[in-house]
């Protein structure tokens, strides 16, 4: 299965409680190339020279080491993807992939948020300068503003919650990863689930349209 959502969206959250909830692992792009270049896999070392020239990896690589996590025994039952593929060529290279071990996408879910209510969940993040513990100025925030409830360290936004810096990953998201939606509802995968409210609704959602299946809806 993937999980497709723009930044905010709750990818991340609901892939780890659907992990958990079916007994199957969540697969993070970012988690496998920090595994990767960590154990110093061929892939690894080709990405690590990518990485340190300030590049982006390529594709080819990404999607290699995406094979090379579900050869592992515990992809055996299935897999989330959370937030891969990315584009149209990465999903096409990903099907290619997977069918040369006899596999395929059974299900794509669309978590959808408006895009006022995305720029105020990453807008109201904050983390702790010292122990790295995150708050919402909304949805989580710390009993003193500003100071982190666990060592009494100040808070900062990432340069990445910034407004101007979350408008670009948005409109990124707009132009390489909604497209995915319309290319998966042509192969009858796909099923958009609402990403507003509590998080355990949201759950909910999912579990009930991976129970129904995909469709062209």
């Amino acid at each position: 299965m993937v999980l497709l959502g723009a930044p905010g969206a709750g990818k991340g959250t609901q892939a780890k409680l659907l992990s958990e909830r079916f007994n199957v692992p969540q697969i993070s792009t970012g988690d496998i190339l920090r595994a990767n270049v960590s154990e110093e896999t061929a892939l690894g070392k080709k990405a690590r020279e990518y990485m340190d020239r300030g590049a982006l990896v390529p594709d080819e690589i990404v999607v290699g080491m995406v094979a090379w996590r579900i050869e592992k025994p515990d992809c055996a039952a299935g897999f989330i993807l959370d937030g891969f593929p990315r584009n149209i060529a990465q999903a096409e290279a990903t099907e290619e992939m997977l069918a040369k071990t006899g596999r395929t996408i059974g299900l794509v879910i669309g978590i959808e948020v408006d895009r006022e209510e995305l720029v105020k969940r990453l807008g109201g993040r904050r983390v702790c300068r010292e122990c790295a513990a995150a708050y919402h100025t909304t949805f989580n925030p710390p009993a003193k503003e500003g100071i982190c409830d666990a060592c009494g360290e100040e808070l900062y936004q990432r340069d990445d919650d910034t407004e101007k810096t979350i408008s670009e990953r948005l409109d990124v998201y707009g132009k390489e990863t909604f497209p995915l939606a319309g290319y998966y509802k042509k192969k009858g995968t796909f099923r958009a689930v609402d990403g507003r409210g509590e998080v355990d609704r949201i759950t909910d959602s999912i579990v009930s349209a991976i129970e129904r299946g995909s469709d062209n809806t």
